[in-house]
């Protein structure tokens, strides 16, 4: 998986998945409808400013509240490319690998607008704007290709046409 970089987008400890994407969205199966209605609640304007590539930098307990996986999907189809907290829910985080949107559990020192580098091959976040560095414990291997492939169903789906092939 290649190095991202992004502006970052801070938030407050304890958002939790009705913040991130609201029960009434649900009725939708479109990443694009959802993406259009994410952080809604904690910012109404977020969805029209986040950029590809943008990063969420939070607090503790991120994507805690109900297991919905519209929640990672909103957040990968608006843009984000990638999400640095000090802790995560469990199943959020399981999620996020599983669509294909890496979830970092770190505390970095960054403001909302900081530029960061995350290579989670070496375990290396870099703040571009202050010249910070952060260490990480690198990803497993098996987990780099889970997202580089865009999620654990498109991983399977390779696999399987790779075995198939062989």
């Amino acid at each position: 998986m290649e190095t991202m970089e992004g502006k970052v987008w801070k938030f407050r400890d304890s958002i939790d998945t009705d913040v991130i994407i609201a029960g009434r969205y649900l009725r939708t199966f479109s990443p694009d409808d959802l993406a259009s209605h994410v952080m809604e609640a904690e910012d109404p304007e977020f969805a029209d400013k986040v950029q590809k590539g943008d990063i969420i930098v939070a607090g503790w307990n991120f994507g805690c509240g109900s297991s919905r996986e519209q929640a990672p999907v909103a957040l990968k189809h608006a843009g984000v490319s990638a999400i640095v907290a000090k802790s995560f829910a469990r199943i959020f985080y399981r999620n996020a690998i599983n669509v294909g949107l890496p979830v970092i559990i770190a505390d970095v020192e960054a403001q909302e607008g900081d530029v960061l580098r995350i290579n989670l091959e070496n375990g290396l976040i870099q703040n571009i704007t202050t010249g910070k560095n952060f260490q990480i414990q690198p990803f497993k291997d098996f987990m780099l290709e889970i997202l580089a492939d865009g999620g654990l169903v498109k991983h399977y789906l390779k696999e399987k046409e790779a075995g198939s092939t062989q």
